[in-house]
């Protein structure tokens, strides 16, 4: 049998970072998927906030891998004209193949063991089984993703909060016609195009063109009855005859719950989708899955693994839950209702940016003012709005509290749950 210090269950961008980071740190590391190494994680573009890859001491994109950066992104309600443009949002449109390649590459130069095939079967205390036999580890970290391997105990998500999600980048036939497109909606060519709550609130097309090249992103909650997002693409792609091939992407479900309030299960370990770092007002989970490797790499390295849980959760476990308020929200509101709460300034350039940075915004005292002008123009909507900023609030201040005693962390999370 074959003895680490760690096992890694998942070779995705968490998992491989994961294992790239416990690797550097001495620890003798195993990574496993169940898919061909060259097939784990994403497969499509995926929007990274830069301070993620500084903080998880990870080398931003660069070359190939970034497909763009420091580009105007435009929020448009349903298809105009209302519009929000953001010129500064520290956001990397990064090609995950490339990026999962390089955390495989990095791994590996650490010295991390990475196989692919091999699925995680059970867990026996320090024994995994393996679909390559046994295997034994002092820690099993479960990154495997929302389809999960099963090792991390947890209920599972509800299907409300699924957002169905596809990205492509095809080939354009027409250029000009391209070109045109973004015209009519006042966007340069480079610069993102966002069509927000045109199959709920809580669904968007979001496109880019670049060079002869386009980068379609959609999404939406088919529980409510909406078309998934790659419905949605492809009646996008069928309704627009400059869009070509496509040349990569992909699609998958996107938890979108509050994060796991337990990430440590004695030596089972919750990372990435399984643990619930996704930021769920935009679904991304990568950036807080980066960080969060690092943040484990270095509770491992110190033999507390509980450290990683109480941590993560003091910094990022309050903006996160906070969220995932807004985008409850967000998903009970009409185009008419975002067309209103964006001509209010309720929803704005700031509170946008901070959104796609996955920060919770900064209200300045003038800010403060001219949101309670706005919300005096739409009352309707204002008696919702701010019962769920008192709610965010909250939440931020509560998770700052996560205890640093594991034996205090079932009375904390009765108080949370109520949250």
């Amino acid at each position: 049998m074959r003895d680490f210090d760690v096992v890694v269950v998942g070779a995705g961008t968490a998992g491989a970072a994961a294992a790239a980071d416990l690797a550097g740190r001495g620890l003798r590391t195993l990574c496993i998927d169940r898919r061909p190494l060259n097939g784990a994680g994403a497969t499509w573009v995926n929007a990274v906030p830069r301070w993620a890859f500084d903080d998880a001491g990870i080398e931003p994109p660069r070359g190939d891998e970034l497909l763009g950066e420091g580009h105007r992104f435009n929020i448009v309600c349903g298809y105009g004209p209302e519009k929000i443009t953001l010129d500064e949002h520290g956001v990397l449109e990064v090609d995950m193949r490339l990026l999962v390649a390089r955390l495989h590459a990095l791994a590996a130069q650490r010295g991390a063991t990475l196989e692919g095939e091999t699925s995680a079967l059970a867990c026996r205390g320090d024994v995994l089984d393996t679909s390559a036999g046994p295997v034994r580890a002092r820690w099993i970290v479960d990154a495997s993703g929302l389809a999960g391997s099963g090792l991390f105990e947890a209920p599972p998500v509800a299907r409300e909060d699924l957002c169905v999600a596809a990205q492509e980048v095809r080939e354009v036939n027409d250029p000009v016609a391209a070109r045109a497109f973004f015209a009519r909606h006042g966007v340069e060519p480079g610069d993102t195009l966002c069509f927000t709550g045109i199959a709920g609130g809580f669904s968007i097309i979001n496109v880019r063109l670049d060079g002869e090249q386009l980068s379609i992103l959609c999404g939406s909650i088919p529980a409510f009855g909406n078309p998934s997002g790659q419905k949605m693409l492809d009646q996008f792609v069928a309704s627009n005859p400059f869009i070509g091939p496509k040349r990569f992407g992909g699609a998958r479900a996107i938890p979108l719950a509050r994060p796991r309030e337990r990430l440590v299960r004695g030596n089972v370990i919750a990372l990435g989708d399984v643990a619930g770092q996704v930021f769920s007002a935009h679904g991304s989970g990568i950036g807080a899955g980066l960080v969060a490797a690092r943040m484990l790499g270095e509770a491992l390295a110190a033999g507390r693994p509980y450290d990683y849980a109480a941590r993560w959760q003091r910094r990022f476990g309050g903006t996160f839950a906070a969220y995932d308020v807004f985008r409850r929200f967000s998903q009970t509101l009409t185009e008419g209702d975002l067309r209103e709460l964006m001509r209010a300034g309720l929803i704005d350039s700031d509170s946008a940016t901070a959104a796609m940075q996955q920060r919770f915004p900064s209200i300045g005292l003038t800010s403060l003012v001219a949101r309670l002008q706005g919300a005096a123009a739409v009352p309707r909507l204002a008696m919702r709005f701010g019962p769920m900023l008192a709610r965010m609030a909250a939440l931020l201040a509560f998770y700052r509290t996560y205890p640093s005693d594991e034996r205090l962390l079932d009375a904390w999370i009765s108080v949370a749950s109520r949250l």
